[in-house]
């Protein structure tokens, strides 16, 4: 089955988590994407979290569908060999994506002499070139700041790399506009991308930045929804849901389910309840009201109630819990499909969130094993068997173990 990318080809050289979604967005729509990596595995080919056997589920559920060479990158030979594959031939080639470090033969313009229309996609820490991770981008970004209960002093830590996430998608991004700018006017270019951008274009598209210059101190507000009503509840058997009441209908409908008293808590508070910022303002009261009526219920009563008038809430879940009870989260969801990935087993796995009318979705597809198109890939860039037999003697490339 070829996916929408089809003949789309592109070459990774990547660790951790931005540029591998990348290349994983793309690979997963139908585009060739190949991930080379040092001989023995990169930075990331043992990050956790770890199957039994030992290997990385991270690794694995970033690579799906991608083809794997191991290459000695500290020798000069096989750097050679990379930048041969980057510049090879084809209208739907010439296209690199990676956030390692760009030195010698693998630069920008050293790459650009041996093939005048490469496309580059170099993600960086920030728009300088120097280091960031995650973790110290949402740091410096704000929001860890207006997270965690009220009373806290010290930062609460977000375990989802939001920005790095945001990256690699717009990476994707990136590749794709790139290409189109080429098809259009045939000139190459180096798209540069940085992490801590990211972070920071988004809190100003957020407003963040403007409420910051404009005065206002944002504070900590628990598990509150910001600026209109949500909070998280207990239930009667020791779960724990979470209610919203965003817009009017989200509203009206939570009010139906739980027979909230809006007109005693709007003359107790004065706040205006039909408004937002009014379910914001009141939000303490609106909370103390439905607290004993969420705990008097299970969470299967809650769900039938809740379900039937059409309240936006969901019940909090653990991993395991989710695999379990959201049927989201299964083979009812036509995104997802049962893979066999090597050395770790059979595992459901998530195909690309995007459907197209006019294509057939790619189902999923595993990850290679270190190595495993190696001498494929070689042949492709035209080396003999005896040649590439002799990358294998001096060590150069490497297969699967």
């Amino acid at each position: 089955m070829s996916g929408i990318l089809a003949g789309l080809r592109v070459v990774e050289g990547s660790a951790f988590v931005a540029a591998p979604l990348g290349g994983m967005t793309l690979a997963q729509l139908g585009a060739d994407v190949i991930r080379y990596d040092q001989i023995g595995g990169g930075l990331d080919h043992g990050r956790w979290p770890l199957a039994p056997s030992g290997q990385s589920l991270f690794w694995a559920g970033l690579n799906k569908g991608k083809r794997s060479i191991q290459i000695d990158l500290r020798a000069p030979e096989g750097q050679e060999l990379v930048a041969r594959l980057v510049t090879a031939p084809g209208d739907n080639a010439g296209i690199f994506l990676t956030n390692l470090p760009p030195r010698g033969p693998l630069a920008y313009e050293a790459l650009r002499q041996r093939r005048a229309d490469l496309i580059m996609v170099q993600l960086t820490g920030n728009f300088d070139g120097s280091s960031e991770v995650d973790y110290t981008v949402n740091a410096a970004a704000g929001f860890l700041s207006v997270t965690g209960p009220r009373d806290s002093g010290e930062p609460v830590n977000a375990v989802l790399p939001a920005w790095d996430i945001a990256m690699g998608e717009m990476a994707a991004v990136g590749v794709l506009a790139a290409e189109r700018h080429r098809r259009l006017t045939g000139g190459g270019t180096l798209v540069k991308l940085a992490l801590s951008d990211i972070a920071f274009a988004a809190t100003a598209a957020l407003g963040r930045l403007a409420q910051a210059e404009l005065g206002a101190n944002a504070q900590r507000d628990g598990n509150y929804l910001y600026g209109a009503f949500g909070r998280d509840f207990a239930t009667r058997d020791g779960r724990r849901i979470m209610l919203v009441g965003l817009t009017a209908r989200q509203w009206k409908s939570l009010v139906q389910a739980t027979g909230l008293d809006v007109r005693a808590i709007e003359v107790a508070t004065g706040a205006d309840l039909s408004t937002e910022g009014g379910r914001h303002q009141a939000r303490e009261a609106v909370a103390a009201a439905l607290a004993p009526w969420v705990a008097a219920r299970r969470l299967e009563e809650l769900r039938s109630i809740l379900d039937e008038a059409g309240v936006a809430w969901a019940p909090y879940r653990s991993f395991a819990q989710m695999l379990v009870e959201d049927p989201r989260v299964s083979e009812l969801n036509p995104m997802f499909g049962r893979i066999e990935q090597p050395d770790v087993g059979s595992v459901l796995q998530a195909a690309s969130p995007l459907h197209f009318s006019a294509v057939a979705r790619m189902p999923p597809r595993p990850a290679p094993r270190l190595g495993e198109q190696t001498d494929e890939i070689l042949a492709e860039l035209g080396l003999g068997a005896s040649e590439i037999a002799g990358l294998h003697d001096r060590r150069i490339v490497a297969g699967p173990a």
